[in-house]
Parts: structure tokens; sequence; C-alpha cells
């Protein structure tokens, strides 16, 4: 048994203004020196066996197809040790 992450997060050229809220959030609430916040997605895939490059290859696909919109998202896989 295999548990992969896939992480999803807006394209650097995409606004994120969810992102941009929090940033303007976190001096009120006493946080100092970050300069910027991107907010994103994470997903844990369980699989039933190994997470060997087939399996790698269908959480991509998935990944792909419905996990991120990669018009304006991009995506990492990978392994959880």
């Amino acid at each position: 048994m295999a548990r992969v992450i896939v992480d999803v997060m807006l394209k650097p050229e995409i606004l994120d203004p969810q992102g941009q809220a929090i940033a303007r959030a976190l001096p009120r609430l006493g946080f100092s020196g970050v300069t910027e916040v991107r907010q994103g997605k994470r997903f844990e895939v369980e699989l039933d066996g190994p997470a060997d490059e087939a399996a790698l290859a269908d959480v991509r696909k998935m990944a792909e197809t419905l996990l991120a919109n990669t018009v304006i998202e991009d995506y990492a896989v990978r392994v959880e040790p």
C-alpha cells in the first residue's frame, strides 16, 4: 500500500486573490516578513499496491483529468515515505 501526494498550485502568471488576501491578513495577525502567499490544493491518493511507474502514471492522469485545471494550474506528484 502506498500514499501518493498531488500538490496543485496556480501557475505563477495567474493571479491568486485568495493568496493575496492571506498575505494582507498576516501582518494584522502579528506575522511579519512574508512577501507573498500562494494558495493551493493537496490531494492524498491511497493506492492498493506499490507506487511503481505504472501507478504513478495513473495518478498523473488523474491529476490532468480531474484534480488540476492544467490551463491555469500546475501539479506535482510525489510518493510519501
